[in-house]
């Protein structure tokens, strides 16, 4: 636990002295009280009173801390319902994806475990869709309808090279559709002049500020590939960008770790699965890497990311639990005394 306001800590301080100077106080109010009360009188002849005297100032004592602790204003990190909105995947298709190492080849078994984890999306979820090879598209901008996503993942088409970090900036531009990501050469029209067809200036779109890595709650991207980048930018580079945005990148490696892998086509070819370039994009956006070698081991992963998407770990403000928490045992503290002792302690 942290807190954002940690000076108001010291107040708490004051708590143990308080607890020590507690009985010296209750025996002077005890003696001159001692003939003026029956009730005190039968409350001492009670074998019971002895404990129950304790325990009304213990929870006020408690209830006393943790309103000190509410008001430095703590954060904890426990796992809530996420607050996802958007998922963007972006799937490899890539000529390397009809290799046949994993059955019957990549690019089916992907299409099948993508299908799998659309009809399977958290509640309130809505799903973008992005296909990269030799340069990124966006199939399908978020939504939430499931036969338009099926329709579009069942109808990639396998194409040369791979570019890895368009993928990215593409993926960045479908989270952020109102925003000005100026990413020259990486984004399709970022960078272009802000003039109209007819010369009339276009309005400007404003520039989402910079925050902290993985701080971004609203979206995050999936990314599959089973090879490395063979053209556009540098993934690490957008994926500074996407760690200025906030946005969390989860890494999916496909395929066997094998550099060679059967087209079917009576011939091999190289497949270069570079996973330390997956790692590093996950990391710097405080994202997580997965490697699939099969089909089902892709269906479990996507899996995993449906749990996570669903319930999530992140550092929440607990200021209000705290002070609900004093509440609560200040109240009962006051029903137990008035029970025992028919007075407030």
């Amino acid at each position: 636990m942290t807190f954002r306001w940690p000076e108001m800590l010291w107040p708490l301080l004051a708590l143990p002295a308080c607890a020590a100077a507690w009985p010296w106080l209750m025996r002077r109010r005890k003696t001159a009280l001692r003939h003026s009360s029956l009730v005190l009188v039968r409350a001492a002849l009670d074998g019971g009173a002895h404990w129950r005297r304790r325990v009304p100032p213990a929870l006020f004592a408690a209830a006393l801390a943790a309103a000190l602790l509410a008001t430095a204003r703590p954060t904890a990190t426990i796992t809530l319902p996420s607050q996802q909105q958007t998922i963007v995947m972006a799937i490899d298709v890539s000529l390397s994806m009809r290799a046949r190492d994993v059955a019957p080849d990549r690019i089916t078994a992907a299409q099948a475990a993508a299908r799998t984890f659309v009809e399977s999306r958290p509640p309130f979820a809505r799903i973008g869709l992005v296909a990269f090879a030799g340069s990124a598209q966006l199939v399908r901008p978020p939504t939430d309808r499931v036969p338009d996503l099926i329709e579009a993942i069942d109808q990639l088409q396998l194409q040369r090279h791979t570019a890895t970090g368009s993928a990215l900036a593409v993926s960045l531009a479908a989270l952020f559709p109102d925003h000005d990501l100026e990413l020259p050469g990486i984004v399709p029209g970022a960078g272009a002049p802000r003039t109209g067809a007819g010369g009339e200036a276009r309005a400007i779109r404003p520039r989402p500020a910079a925050v902290s890595p993985g701080s971004y709650r609203s979206g995050v991207i999936v990314l599959m590939t089973d090879g490395r980048r063979t053209t556009g930018p540098d993934p690490i580079e957008v994926a500074r960008h996407a760690a200025d945005l906030g946005v969390r990148v989860f890494t999916v490696g496909f395929g066997s770790r094998d550099p060679m892998a059967e087209t079917g086509e009576r011939w091999s070819m190289q497949v270069v699965l570079v996973e330390d370039t997956l790692v590093q994009v996950a990391r710097i956006t405080r994202g997580e890497y997965f490697h699939a070698s099969t089909g089902a081991d892709l269906v479990k992963v996507y899996e995993q990311l449906t749990a996570r998407f669903v319930m999530e770990r992140g550092r929440t403000e607990v200021t209000a639990l705290l002070a609900a928490g004093a509440a609560l045992l200040a109240a009962l503290a006051g029903v137990l005394s008035i029970a025992w002792f028919g007075r407030v302690a």
